[in-house]
């Protein structure tokens, strides 16, 4: 029998996501222009360790980014501050998913390198907070997820451009039981929030030098919402002379990454939030496993910079933690450089990156005592960026020459 109570209040329940999300799509038609960090007095860092071994490959990273950006330190040009509170211990306690105090500190920041954050799952023993991620993304606005995947043995050079505030994740603690055997959860996809990470990625393609943009989605199936991404993705390309755009489903885009044969064609790569989610992760898998890939949110305003794998509370259960790879968080520090108008600085230490952990290998991490601390591998990357002839080196390695 139709529980017509349990119907009515599932459209009121919904009633009120789409006016929450209409009011959003206004604010996102009124952002304000990017931040010009030529002309900021001082960049604002702020570093937050998060959960688990997040605090050890956090530390590491700043302490290998303030000897790399020590001159401008010295100068005032960039300042270094730790945010603390973005754990789940404090999270849970305010019941939030980002205390208010410790939001209020990242908005007085340009940008943060974050470590990994705790997000609670059924039966964990946590308060159901959304992630810490999805609630920074939404706060401030981090619209764009960029995360590079380098393997240039293999010719292997792909960027992906993940929407960051939409689709599943935009609600995704929003979802209604309707009664005991109907649960529905909603998905959000609109034409600003679509637009703007579509233009971000051929306008990438175009600075860097590349010429192919890859539009992932499941238009075939999920005709409205993937069906309007893909027809603007193609709209925005007629604008883009030179850069070709093709289009491929999430289910064989997953195989094609994994493809010798084709794999090393594709550049940029642009795509729905979930799909971006899932993608990154096997991509960064094939660069080396979870541990070796950063990425950046990046926002008109604010812009956070972080490892893309969890924080393995396991290691510190075991006492592993000193043993924990700082790769991804170096990755992310490159990018932050990059960003905030360092680019040499940046470009070095994803070399050193490569050098160090795909070519000479001469520190291996493990995960354990069988293999260097985090601390250990900072020492290696930096006298590795320190060599002069590091371009050189990097050059040989990949090209033979």
């Amino acid at each position: 029998m139709v529980d017509t109570q349990a119907i009515q209040a599932a459209k009121e329940h919904f009633g009120v996501v789409l006016e929450q999300q209409l009011e959003r799509v206004e604010r996102l038609k009124s952002a304000a222009p990017a931040v010009d960090f030529s002309s900021v007095p001082t960049i604002e860092v702020g570093v937050m360790g998060g959960d688990g071994i997040g605090p050890y490959i956090a530390a590491e990273a700043q302490r290998v980014l303030e000897y790399l950006l020590r001159e401008q330190v010295a100068s005032g040009k960039v300042n270094f501050r730790v945010i603390e509170g973005l754990t789940i211990e404090n999270r849970a306690s305010h019941l939030k998913s980002i205390p208010d105090d410790v939001l209020e500190e990242i908005k007085e920041c340009h940008v943060t390198l974050k470590g990994p954050t705790h997000t609670p799952e059924q039966g964990d023993g946590w308060p159901n907070l959304e992630s810490a991620n999805v609630s920074m993304r939404k706060e401030l606005d981090l619209f764009a997820n960029v995360r590079p995947v380098r393997i240039p043995a293999e010719g292997i050079d792909w960027t992906f451009f993940r929407e960051n505030t939409e689709d599943m994740y935009a609600v995704g603690s929003q979802g209604i039981n309707v009664d005991s055997d109907l649960a529905i959860d909603f998905r959000v996809i609109t034409r600003p929030g679509s637009q703007r990470i579509i233009e971000a990625a051929f306008e990438y393609a175009k600075r860097t030098g590349k010429t192919r943009v890859t539009a992932v989605t499941k238009a075939n199936v999920v005709k409205t919402t993937d069906g309007n991404f893909l027809n603007l993705a193609q709209d925005i390309a007629k604008s883009y002379p030179g850069i070709e755009m093709d289009a491929w489903y999430i289910d064989i885009m997953t195989a094609k990454l994994l493809d010798p044969a084709r794999r090393n064609e594709f550049q940029v790569l642009v795509m729905p939030n979930l799909y971006g989610d899932i993608l990154t992760d096997e991509a960064g898998q094939i660069q080396g496993g979870v541990g070796t890939a950063g990425s950046a949110n990046l926002g008109m305003q604010y812009s956070m910079f972080e490892a893309i794998h969890g924080s393995a509370p396991r290691m510190v259960q075991e006492n592993r933690a000193q043993y924990a790879d700082p790769s991804s968080m170096l990755r992310a520090g490159a990018m932050l450089m990059e960003h905030i108008g360092f680019p040499d600085l940046g470009q070095r230490l994803h070399q050193a990156l490569d050098i160090c952990g795909q070519y000479e290998r001469e520190i291996v991490m493990t995960g354990r005592s069988t293999g260097a601390t985090a601390a250990e591998f900072g020492d290696y990357i930096m006298s590795t960026v320190e060599d002069d002839k590091v371009g050189d080196r990097w050059q040989t390695y990949v090209h033979g020459n």
